[in-house]
């Protein structure tokens, strides 16, 4: 696995990381659905009626459940440890809309202990890349965030891989460059060629596109 090394900026990828906000989205709607369940569940619990307790203790699990998630959700943002666990890879933006930029990466998403190498195309869509242009061909070096991190991932062999710039995780340009630097050029060059593709993997159900291990270039993925 080819890691990268860099300082994480906490306070630039609270401001800019969207990873970070989302899962800080998920927390908020965790933390008011443990608040809600709880009331629903003491005001259950007050009326004391036959039917009322099966419904409280209904609640109550979906409370429980809800802090689940609010004291999980932190956890699995600690973006520093996702930068230092997952695999540099290479995306390039393939277009950009109104809401910001599709990022077209490419990832292995075989499963770590099978020791496999299955490359696949997958799509992103982000609203910022601060360090660089919103331009199509712009080379984004990212950090894959694979779906093995979650029990969710038990018995699939391909895996959901997310791409996370390095740009969200420091402003430093220097960093950047030498991230996209010890990216092999034939990869770059793979995702320039097939930037067309983008648009079917969007369409796509998994948003990802395996691609022929055959057809790929020499030297790639061993």
């Amino acid at each position: 696995m080819r890691s990268f090394e860099f300082a994480v900026d906490r306070r630039h990828a609270q401001a800019v990381n969207e990873v970070v906000a989302g899962r800080r989205r998920v927390r908020l709607a965790a933390v008011v659905a443990m608040l809600l369940g709880a009331a629903a569940t003491a005001y259950l619990v007050w009326l004391g009626r036959a039917w009322s307790y099966p419904l409280a203790v209904a609640c109550a699990l979906v409370a429980a459940t809800a802090l689940w998630v609010a004291l999980w959700a932190p956890r699995r943002t600690a973006i520093a440890r996702l930068y230092a666990e997952g695999e540099l890879v290479p995306a390039v933006v393939s277009g950009t809309h109104s809401r910001g930029a599709v990022l077209l990466a490419l990832v292995n998403v075989a499963r770590r202990d099978t020791g496999e190498f299955r490359y696949a195309l997958v799509t992103k869509n982000v609203r910022g890349l601060p360090g660089h242009r919103l331009s199509a061909g712009e080379r984004v070096p990212a950090i894959a965030v694979r779906g093995d991190r979650t029990a969710r991932a038990i018995g699939e062999r391909w895996l959901p891989v997310d791409a996370m710039p390095i740009a969200w995780g420091t402003p430093d340009i220097a960093v950047i460059e030498r991230a996209r630097a010890a990216i092999a050029e034939i990869e770059w060059r793979l995702l320039a060629d097939n930037l067309a593709l983008a648009e079917r993997v969007q369409r796509s159900a998994t948003k990802r596109l395996l691609l022929d291990p055959g057809q790929l270039p020499e030297g790639l993925g061993a």
